[in-house]
Parts: structure tokens; C-alpha cells; sequence
């Protein structure tokens, strides 16, 4: 008979996952059991630890994993810096969105536990996306953060945007993850393994086109997950229509998770398909980086503004990944530092003065902002800035380093088409600016009579959080880009 033997389990590798899944569980039972005043603070209070715990599980690992890279679980999965990495970034949006998260008035209080167990479980699907090492792996992660996600979106029911936020996610998400797993059992069809690195071995000349094909279905997959046009269909709805502290935390994490993956997939399993691949990433940043920035520009709506915007940077972020280099990979991950960062706190700004007014926040709906609440028009100020790639943000250095691993590849013609898209992104981010300092301002309808709108301490904290990052992140851009360079020396770029 077969000899069944179960794979050793190396436990502290999995430890920022199951740490997020005890969270989610806490928050999902013990809150029927608290009075409804005690719900929200008992909820969010976990879901911080539980982020907490398992950001620090990551940067435990990350110090200890210098330099080496192993399989666990029968080499279903990763254990190295990249996906330690990739989890420390997901865990700190998790946390900075449970902070835009806490003011939130909800229509029915019995969902304040399955929000916040829905959140850690879709941050737990990602740390497990980002280490995945076989396509099964790969999927499972994926449907595991998109189901959570999808739920998220929806979870407003008394609201019809977010429900149909909901349904147009769900139904271009699953069109995404089908065309993610067709192309996953052309690979699996040509190549005989689900292993990224057996996958390297490459398919004998016959099952050569099944192999392409599936590369070329493998991407597309994976650009619905981070926004690239054309397949980003889905974002400016969702966006628009997902509760904001939701779609903040989805502009943060779900790129980081989908990106680090593409870049981890790619020069791992398809090094000998490098020459296709990197073509076809830079035509898709291309296109990302014109439709992003020209639909901006007609934009009323701040939140769909920003879902737009977020096309663009997917742009910026596949531009590196395309270069095929070491180079090209830090700068990915020091970009995603600041990009994160800056995403969830100009969301979380949206999401206050959408509190103060009741509405939507349109430009004319941030007029005044800068002077009613100066600390929130700064720092929106900081981010647009960051956005455009102006210091002291980060993001200012993460474009730069885009912009030379295009070069050093030889490929000046894409830090053009880079250059040219910042400089088109100007006109409406500072639109933004101009909006909150020279418009005249618009009634706060939730305003005491006489007084200042109400604070809301979680979402400040937040706001304070992602511009320390944001302007942390150029002033030790040192060490991060060390910490960037650690990261991905292992995965053995072609060029």
C-alpha cells in the first residue's frame, strides 16, 4: 500500500496567518455574546492586536531569515523575506484601515464583529497569497482574500451602492480568478507540475503554445487583482461603492499581495518566457498609466478620482516588475512602502469629510476643508503631493528608481511614457489642493450648532500613521531600500 506520510509543518512560518485567523474567529463568536455598546470597541480592540501580533510574527521572521528561502508544508509554500515582507505591508494596512474603520456609523450594529473578522480574514488570505509556491497554493490564497473581500464590499446592505459595489465585484473578480485557473491548467497541462520552480524546468517544444497561452491567461488573472487597465473595469465602481474604509484598505493591500505575487511568480516559474512576459507587462503599464490618468481627469467624485488613480500607479508598480531586474525589484517594494501608505490615508481623509456631510465628497464637498480642519488638509496635501512624486514622500524616490531600473534595462522609452503620465497627473491632484484651500466652503450638516464637526480620534490616528510613513519612508530610504534589496536577492532575476 501507499505510504501516506503528512508534510512536516514548520508553525512559526504560518504564525502572522493563524494569528489573523484566531482574530477573526474571536471577533466573529464572542461578539454575540457582548451587549451592543461593548461590540464595536471589543472588535476593533481585537482586530488592532490580531494586526499587531501578526505584523511583528512577520518582522520576527523577517530577521531571522536572512538570506535563505525554504519550502514548508511539502513546498506548497514560501518561507522568505519577499512574503515576510509583503505580509509586515499587508498587516500595517490592515491595522491603519481598522483605524478609518472604528467612526464608521453602521445601519445594523450586529455586523460590527463579521466586519471586522471579514477584514482579518481577507489580510490572513493575502499573507497566505504572497508566499504561495505552487499554482494550487496560488489560487486557493487568492479566492481565499477575494470571498472576503467580496462580502466586504457588500456589507453596507442598507446602502445600494455597496451592494452593487458588491455584485460588480464579485461578478468581474470570479471572471478574473476563472481565467487565472484556465491559464493555471494549460501550465499544469504543459509543464506536468504545480511548482513554481519545476515550472522553471519549462515544457518539451510540443506543449510549448499550451505553456504560452497559459502565461498569457496567468497575467491577465492577475491584473484584474491589481487594477491594470485594460482590466480594471471593476475598480472605479467598487471603489466608488464599497464602504470607504473598505476601499481603503483594498487600494492598500490588495496590491501589495497581488503584486509581490506576480513578481515572485514570474522570475520563478517562467524565467525562460522572460522576453515575453516583461513586453507584456510594459504594454499593459503603458496602457495602465494613459487610461488611469486621462479618466482622471474628468472626475467630480473623489473616491472614483482616486479608484482612477489607482489605475494609474498600477502603471508605476508593473513598470519595475517588466524590467525583469533586482533593480526593477526593490523598486517595487519601496514603492509599495510609500504608495500603501499614502492610499489609505487619503481615503481615510475622504471617509471623514464624507461623516461631516453625509454625502459623497465631491470637489465641491472638500471646499474648505483646508482651513475647517487644517491637520486633515495638510496631510490630504502631503498625499497629493506624494501622489504626483513631489518630497518629502516617499513615493518621490519609488518613482525615481521605477523610472532608473527602465533605464538600466535599456528601456528609456518607458520612464518617458512614466514621466509623461506625472506630469499629466498634476492637473488633477492639484485640483485636490485647490479644492479644500480656494473653493468657497460648503455647510457641515453634522456640525454642532456653532462648533466644529465631530472628531473621530481613531481615524486621526490613522491619518497621523500614514503620513509618518509616508514622509518615514523618504527620510530612511536608506534602510528600507536595503530591506527591499534583502527581500528579492534569492529569486534569481534573468537579467
Amino acid at each position: 500500500m501507499t505510504d501516506f506520510r503528512r508534510p512536516e509543518i514548520d508553525w512559526a512560518a504560518l504564525s502572522p496567518e493563524l494569528i489573523l485567523l484566531g482574530g477573526a474567529s474571536v471577533c466573529l463568536v464572542l461578539t454575540l455574546f457582548l451587549p451592543w455598546g461593548w461590540r464595536r470597541p471589543f472588535s476593533a480592540a481585537v482586530a488592532a492586536v490580531s494586526l499587531i501580533g501578526a505584523g511583528a510574527a512577520a518582522i520576527v521572521l523577517f530577521s531571522m531569515d536572512a538570506g535563505t528561502a525554504e519550502g514548508i508544508v511539502a513546498d506548497a509554500l514560501r518561507r522568505d523575506r519577499l512574503a515576510e515582507l509583503g505580509q509586515i505591508l499587508i498587516a500595517g494596512s490592515g491595522l491603519l484601515a481598522v483605524g478609518v474603520s472604528f467612526g464608521w456609523e453602521r445601519d445594523e450594529r450586529t455586523r460590527v464583529g463579521e466586519y471586522y473578522a471579514l477584514l482579518l480574514s481577507a489580510a490572513a488570505g493575502m499573507a497566505f497569497f504572497v508566499a504561495a509556491a505552487n499554482l494550487m497554493t496560488l489560487f486557493l490564497g487568492l479566492e481565499w482574500f477575494s470571498i472576503s473581500l467580496y462580502v466586504l464590499c457588500a456589507i453596507g446592505v442598507a446602502h445600494l451602492p455597496s451592494l452593487e459595489a458588491g455584485l460588480k465585484y464579485l461578478i468581474v473578480g470570479s471572471f478574473g480568478s476563472a481565467i487565472l485557473l484556465f491559464g493555471s491548467a494549460f501550465v499544469y497541462g504543459a509543464t506536468g507540475s504545480l511548482g513554481f520552480g519545476e515550472i522553471a524546468a519549462g515544457p518539451d517544444e510540443a506543449d510549448r503554445l499550451f505553456h504560452v497561452a497559459g502565461l498569457a491567461l496567468i497575467i491577465v488573472g492577475l491584473a484584474f487583482k491589481t487594477s491594470a487597465a485594460p482590466f480594471h473595469m471593476w475598480t472605479p465602481d467598487v471603489y466608488q461603492g464599497a464602504p470607504t474604509p473598505v476601499t481603503a484598505f483594498m487600494s492598500a493591500a490588495t496590491k501589495v499581495a497581488a503584486l509581490v505575487l506576480t513578481m515572485r511568480l514570474l522570475v520563478t516559474a517562467f524565467p525562460e518566457e522572460e522576453r515575453l512576459w516583461t513586453i507584456a507587462l510594459a504594454v499593459i503599464a503603458c496602457v495602465s498609466l494613459a487610461w488611469g490618468n486621462v479618466a482622471a481627469l474628468v472626475q467630480t467624485d473623489i473616491k472614483r478620482l482616486l479608484a482612477y488613480s489607482s489605475i494609474s500607479h498600477a502603471g508605476f508598480l508593473l513598470m519595475p516588475i517588466a524590467v525583469g531586474t533586482p533593480l526593477g525589484g526593490r523598486a517595487l517594494l519601496f514603492y509599495l512602502v510609500s504608495y500603501s501608505a499614502m492610499s489609505i490615508g487619503a481615503f481615510a481623509i475622504v471617509a471623514a469629510r464624507e461623516r461631516e456631510l453625509a454625502r459623497p465628497v465631491t470637489f465641491d464637498g472638500l471646499a474648505g476643508l483646508g482651513w475647517e480642519r487644517p491637520g486633515l488638509g495638510l496631510a490630504m496635501s502631503l498625499f497629493m503631493f506624494g501622489f504626483i512624486g513631489l518630497p518629502p514622500a516617499g513615493l518621490f524616490l519609488g518613482k525615481f528608481y521605477a523610472f532608473s531600473a527602465a533605464v538600466d534595462r535599456g528601456w528609456a522609452w518607458l520612464a518617458i511614457v512614466g514621466v509623461v503620465a506625472t506630469v499629466v497627473s498634476i492637473y488633477y491632484y492639484a485640483g485636490v489642493i485647490g479644492a479644500m484651500y480656494f473653493r468657497h466652503p460648503v455647510e457641515v450638516r453634522t456640525a454642532p450648532a456653532g462648533g466644529s464637526p465631530p472628531r473621530d480620534w481613531a481615524l486621526s490616528a490613522a491619518v497621523v500613521g500614514a503620513a509618518g510613513v509616508t514622509i518615514g519612508s523618504f527620510i530612511f530610504a536608506g534602510p528600507l531600500l536595503d530591506i527591499a534589496r534583502d527581500s528579492v536577492e534569492f529569486l534569481g532575476f534573468p537579467h
